[in-house]
């Protein structure tokens, strides 16, 4: 690059009212958006996402997202544990963090991913939440508490 084209440093805005999702494990900023149901069909606010972004908190790197317009309930930020354990989210209003606080997940995970087992019998259609035991946080690990399944691709099988 020559001294008449410098590379300039982009950074995200602020956004006025809405969600930030930080500290999010680096790559899984896109199953986040799938987590919030984002999609082409539904993108009416704006919505800035940063991969693979400098972090001295997470030892080097990690992903951010900023969504205009949008605050989460506690449903999603428990999905979003189990993807980015790490990830904190802060609701902004009128450009002032109203709220921060990271997100958390218990020892046991209800009713928010299915078992991979075919077999399970929270797969055959009985009226039973899928129940998991948190195996390991790091990498996620989930065991089903109805056939032993221990779960590893966790966005791949979030209800």
């Amino acid at each position: 690059m020559s001294k008449d084209n410098p590379i300039k440093e982009v950074r995200l805005t602020p956004i006025r009212n809405g969600t930030v999702i930080d500290h999010i494990a680096c790559g899984q900023a896109l199953n986040v958006i799938k987590i919030l149901g984002i999609n082409e069909n539904n993108v009416y606010s704006s919505i800035s996402m940063g991969i693979h972004v400098s972090s001295s908190t997470l030892g080097g790197w990690k992903d951010i997202i900023k969504i205009e317009d949008m605050e989460l309930d506690s449903k999603k930020a428990e999905k979003i544990a189990l993807v980015a354990p790490d990830a904190t989210i802060s609701i902004v209003r009128d450009y002032y963090i109203a709220e921060k606080y990271q997100v958390k997940i218990g020892e046991r995970v209800v009713g928010l991913a299915r078992c991979s087992n075919p077999n399970c019998i929270t797969n055959k259609g009985e009226p039973i939440d899928p129940e998991f035991q948190v195996v390991s946080k790091y990498p996620m690990q989930l065991r089903c508490c109805y056939c032993d399944k221990i779960l590893m691709n966790i966005s791949d099988h979030l209800l």
